[in-house]
Order: C-alpha cells, then structure tokens, then sequence
C-alpha cells in the first residue's frame, strides 16, 4: 500500500501540474452534454417540398395549407410540371414533389377515390423515410377530415369505429432529450477514460521516466494500479458532472438507485482504463496510442446502440457489439435513469463488464513488460 501511495502522489501531481488537460478534462465534457443533445435530434424537420397543383381547387389548397402547417415541411417550389419541380431535387432545393393531377376535388366528391403522387429524394435515407412518412400521415388525416365532411353522421355511425388509447411510459411527452443524454454522457465518460490512460505509459516512453521507474523494484501490479486509480477517480468526476448538467440542464433526474448507478459506472471505468492502459502498453509513441483508440471509439460509439438500435442491426453486428463494453453502459444509464431499474434487472450486464474490467486489466499487467 505504501508503494501504491508513492505512485498515486506521483500520478496526481502530474494531473495537476498540467492545468490546461485538468481544464479541458473538467469543462470540456459539460459544454458537449449542453450542445450534443440539443444537435443529435431524432426529429426531422424542414423538409422542403415542391407542389404541383394540377386542379387548383379549394380542396387542393387545402391540403397543401394543411402541409405546410403541420411544421415539417417547407413549401420551396410551386410549380406548374413535374419537370420544373424534379429541379428543384437535382439541386437539393426540394427533398419531396407532391403532384396533385386535374380532377382532384371532382374524384374525390363523385368517385370518393384520387391518388396522389409523390417523388422522394432518397440520397438520405433516413429524412426520405420520415419525411415520406409524415406526409403520408397528413395526406391520410387529410383524407379522413374529407371523409367525415362528405359522409351524413346517420350513415358514417353504422361503420365500426375502433379506438385507440395510446399512454407513454418513462418518456410522456416523447422528448428525445431525455433518451441521448443518458447515452451521450456514457460516451463522454468512456472517452474520457479511454484516451487520458491510453496517453499515460506512453507518455512516460516518451519523456524517458519510464527507464527509472522500470529499474525501481517497484512491482507491475503496483505500477498499472498507480495508472488506473487516478483516472477512475477522475472519471466519477466527470461522470457526477454529467449527472448534474442533465439535471440542471434538461431535468433528467434518475427514477432508479443512484447508488446502483455508481456502483456499475466505477466497474466500467475499472473495464474502460484498463483496455486505455493495455493500448498504452502496445504503442511507443502518443501518436499511434491516439489512432489506435480513435480505431475502438468509433466502433464502440457507432455499434453501441446510441443511434442505431442493437437490436435492429444484423447478425453478425450483434454479436460484434456483445465484446463493445459502452453498449453495456448506454444500456443501463437507459435503464436505471429512465426505467428504474434494480439489481436484478442490470445483474448480466453487470457481470459481463466486470469480467471485461478482469480480463483487459489483467492483460495489461502481463503485458507491462519492465526491462531497463
């Protein structure tokens, strides 16, 4: 314990001897929790649309009122032929062209049938979907309002009507704050983590301290421990600052045991420092410790089910994101701070990331090599 004292002195004073790093380290991850969820939306809005009213009817202007005013899409084209309103999408002016045809309004009140077309610019997938989606849903909202106006209330009665009564749970107003912040700050946590520890033996490579500690009979378990423990503090920090930013920022406060989630956070950075420490003691220099854990952030961020679900993504991708240690975390931030959730409900996650938290600790103290 004494030697481990000596180190922990050792590591602290090089933390706080560099200001700016300790400032970074503090302010940074606050202003990304402010800035990041308000960017990363789930909603798609704006989307700009070409009309080509063909009838220029009442009913025809009706609809087109009723689009622009749900507040997701934006009129960018008025145009009297497909042609005209297709350039508009060739220079991404327009990302849909609905075209109403002649005979709009006299189909729908004799023959009670009309269709529609409409073109999609599917360069980006995701906004053609939703935004296909939400102007499916208007033109269909449209059509029962149209329904209700011309069908006599005696004979629209003798149809079975089925209701439906939806309830939200854990996000009533469907805030989408409220679901990234948890995952947003599970990133912060590990990124902090990862690279400050992935950094540290090499930098001592660099700089030459790592010869007289290595000559020192100071034992390896001894060494890597020093390493860890200062960053492991460090990143509860970090992580009690996120906490109190989705507090005070967005109002996040957590429905289940904080104490839970504490507890499972201080394993995961045990995992999170120990794969940063192993990386270290691969790489010579800071540049290849940088590369290498950009290489893992990545995958980790972008199959850890922060924006797109596990669970959608295929096979052989699931099986990938069982070894991806912040898909746990994501995970079950979601869980307790959302759901509620107890022990019982985050015991397999808990216990794959403490046999993480083993094996990639282990592995960098037998990989630790002292030589002189």
């Amino acid at each position: 314990m004494r030697t481990i004292r000596f180190l922990l002195q050792k590591e602290f004073r090089q933390i706080f001897r560099n200001k700016s790093i300790l400032l970074l380290v503090m302010v940074m991850p606050v202003i990304q929790l402010i800035v990041l969820p308000l960017a990363a939306n789930y909603e798609v809005r704006n989307i700009n649309i070409a009309v080509i009213d063909n009838d220029h009817s009442s009913y025809s202007q009706q609809l087109i009122s009723k689009i622009t005013a749900s507040g997701y899409f934006r009129l960018t084209g008025y145009d009297y032929s497909f042609k005209d309103a297709l350039h508009h999408i060739e220079a991404d002016k327009a990302d849909l062209v609905l075209e109403i045809p002649h005979g709009f309004e006299r189909n729908l009140v004799r023959e009670n049938s009309q269709q529609l077309f409409i073109a999609v610019n599917a360069i980006n997938g995701t906004k053609a979907n939703l935004g296909g989606a939400y102007l499916g849903s208007i033109i269909r909202d449209y059509n029962d309002d149209i329904r209700l106006r011309l069908t006599s209330q005696a004979k629209f009665n003798q149809v079975p009507v089925i209701q439906i009564t939806s309830s939200n749970w854990f996000n009533v107003q469907l805030n989408y704050r409220i679901f990234m912040v948890p995952g947003i700050l599970a990133i912060l946590v590990t990124m902090i983590g990862g690279f400050l520890t992935a950094l540290n033996i090499v930098k001592e490579k660099e700089v030459g301290t790592i010869e007289q500690i290595n000559v020192t009979p100071i034992k390896k378990h001894h060494f890597i421990l020093g390493k860890l423990i200062p960053f492991w503090i460090l990143g509860n920090v970090v992580f009690t600052l996120g906490l109190g930013v989705a507090w005070a920022v967005y109002g996040i406060v957590p429905q289940g045991s904080l104490a839970l989630l504490y507890c499972f956070t201080a394993i995961y950075l045990l995992a999170v420092l120990g794969f940063g420490l192993l990386i270290s003691t691969y790489c010579d220099t800071q540049q290849q410790a940088m590369f290498i854990m950009f290489f893992f952030m990545m995958i980790f961020i972008l199959m850890g089910g922060l924006f797109t679900p596990i669970d959608s993504m295929p096979d052989w991708a699931k099986t990938v994101s069982r070894f991806n240690p912040l898909s746990y975390l994501i995970e079950v931030m979601r869980m307790i701070i959302l759901k509620g959730s107890g022990f019982r409900d985050i015991t397999r996650q808990l216990i794959t990331i403490g046999v993480f938290a083993l094996i990639l600790n282990s592995w960098a103290i037998l990989n630790y090599k002292k030589t002189s």
